[in-house]
């Protein structure tokens, strides 16, 4: 038996026989070609070609695991269609008098170097995804047929690194697990193994040999290990933890339907995260009570060009009626940072997660902002909307939004359309507003703490940053306060608090929010009834104290320093 560590990306357990996927090697030759031109045409035809592949693959994996997970397809399709990338490949072959194939991976050197040298880690990380739509253009380029799996059993596939449009190909039926020698557990890959809800390991020191292939295999997704050969004791351990979780998993159903309260009565809201209304499926079989955050960026992110107020007026008002009288909370566009669209042009930025972002988008672009209000208020007569507007620091930008909507709601009214009278609220991501929260709070008809920044801003460490990834602490005392004062600002205001971030599915903070009194927790479909089964367990007037002295003076610390 050998035991190779790795680095969790999606719990759970998977047994099977192990198999090696390693990528077609495309030796790329420099030929001398006549005609350029003719080349030219070659290239471009792969192109349409390649693009014509991501559109089908972004279709089928947009029906499997929602829009968020598919718009990195989506991302590669225009990569392909940037200007930069075509024409360096194509001046090779004018100049140079040389073929496609050695025209694009000179393209390609030259694009991932220059990714690779950028400070910023986001654009760093961009240099796998070029890597990733040449060899596409490249394989078609040779005539040859794209290194997918196959497979007819199941198996845990053992890979040096899979592209993200590697890994959304992946049979669910077909692959139990994944496990890379490379990767981050903060990549694309690794959300959409996520999404997809494959147990899977990053930087696993495993060797790629082909004697490999066939040997059975298990993945524990809790413990970061890859058992190969494993021995009688490991394999009863790993078959029984498999049963328990899959018995846990049967038993979560039975709280379909049941009330998210407290044993001693404490009512609390669970709500689902999601990034389009083809999500809405997820929403429903998990019993969500509401959504407590719809994305409205991905509608931005997925398109080619700027949504129309219609567009985006039908969208919001099919989330609306499909979960009706539920409540839908979506924020506005949340741009900048780490999320562009090719067609909407944002300045470079030394810092961009500081940058011209979210609501400060909006605001210095009000034509934008303008459309997509209209649409929210005119949906917003159809189910319960509220409107959540993202990354506010100040009392000032409070009062530009009212200028702005009181002129959308005057002119839906000139026009005599309809609209209704949506709740708004204010997210909580940053220091500023935690501490003048008490006066934001007069200010709006609810809070929602983004916790997945609030934690960036308040350690000033960087979320993309892996070089950081042991300094970031989410469940920091100074982060866990600060939720805290929210909590009670707003509840002295008499308005609610939610969280939406990535903390408000984490299990081991689950009663520390009842015992701060957050009234709503919004997380992915798949962990709400996990959270209820805790909440409906939880005594909070028996527990509260001691759970919040233990978290608010420091004591909850990584267990590698307990």
């Amino acid at each position: 038996m050998n035991i190779y560590k790795g680095k969790s990306v999606y719990k759970g357990i998977a047994i099977g026989k192990l198999q090696i996927y390693q990528k077609k090697d495309l030796p790329i030759k420099r030929v001398h070609v006549k005609d350029a031109e003719a080349e030219i045409r070659r290239f471009r035809q792969a192109l349409q070609t390649a693009i014509g592949q991501l559109q089908g693959l972004y279709e089928a994996s947009r029906d499997a695991i929602g829009t968020a997970g598919a718009a990195i397809i989506e991302t590669h399709k225009m990569m392909l269609q940037d200007d930069d990338f075509i024409e360096s490949a194509e001046h090779i072959i004018r100049t140079q008098q040389v073929n496609a194939e050695y025209a694009l991976a000179m393209t390609e050197d030259n694009f991932v170097n220059m990714f690779a040298a950028l400070e910023d880690d986001y654009m760093k990380g961009r240099a796998a995804d070029v890597r990733d739509i040449s060899e596409r253009v490249l394989v078609i380029l040779s005539g040859q047929e794209a290194g997918l799996l196959q497979t007819e059993e199941p198996v845990i596939v053992a890979a040096d690194d899979l592209a993200p449009s590697e890994t959304v190909q992946l049979d669910p039926s077909k692959v139990l697990s994944f496990v890379t020698v490379h990767g981050s557990a903060n990549s694309h890959t690794a959300i959409l193994a996520r999404t997809l809800g494959i147990p899977a390991l990053v930087g696993t020191a495993i060797t790629l040999d082909a004697s490999m292939n066939g040997k059975l295999a298990a993945v524990d997704g809790e413990t970061g290990q890859l058992y190969v050969e494993p021995d009688a004791e490991a394999l009863s351990l790993l078959r029984g933890k498999y049963e328990a979780l899959q018995t846990k998993k049967m038993l979560l159903q039975t709280l379909k339907g049941k009330e998210t309260v407290t044993l001693d009565g404490q009512k609390i809201r669970l709500y689902a995260n999601i990034g389009s209304y083809r999500d809405l499926a997820l929403v429903l079989e998990n019993d969500a009570e509401g959504i407590g955050l719809f994305r409205s960026e991905f509608l931005y992110l997925e398109s080619r060009t700027y949504p129309s107020e219609e567009e985006q007026f039908k969208i919001y008002r099919t989330v609306a009626e499909t979960m009706a009288p539920k409540r839908v909370i979506i924020r506005t566009l949340d741009l900048g940072a780490d999320k562009h669209a090719d067609y909407f042009p944002l300045p470079r930025e030394e810092n961009p997660a500081m940058g011209c972002r979210a609501i400060r988008l909006c605001l210095t672009r009000p034509d934008i902002f303008r459309t997509q209000l209209r649409a929210l208020f005119r949906a917003s007569s159809f189910g319960n909307i509220a409107i959540l507007y993202p990354m506010i620091t100040s009392l000032r930008e409070i009062t530009r939004i009212r200028q702005i909507v009181s002129r959308v709601k005057e002119g839906l009214t000139a026009d005599k359309i309809p609209f209704g009278n949506p709740e708004q609220g204010i997210m909580i991501e940053t220091p500023a507003a935690v501490l003048i929260s008490d006066q934001l709070a007069r200010e709006a008809d609810f809070f929602s703490i983004g916790t997945n920044d609030l934690t960036q801003y308040t350690l000033a460490i960087d979320r993309q940053n892996a070089q950081v990834d042991e300094f970031f602490d989410p469940h920091h005392p100074a982060v866990l306060r600060m939720i805290a004062i929210t909590a009670e600002n707003a509840h002295n205001a008499g308005i609610r608090c939610g969280i939406c971030g990535e903390l408000g599915a984490d299990p081991e903070l689950t009663k520390f929010f009842l015992s701060v009194g957050i009234d709503e927790l919004s997380m992915s479909p798949g962990s709400i009834l996990q959270t209820r089964k805790i909440i409906r367990e939880t005594n909070v007037s028996e527990e509260g104290s001691r759970l919040r002295k233990h978290f608010l003076t420091g004591c909850a610390q990584p267990a590698a320093e307990q």
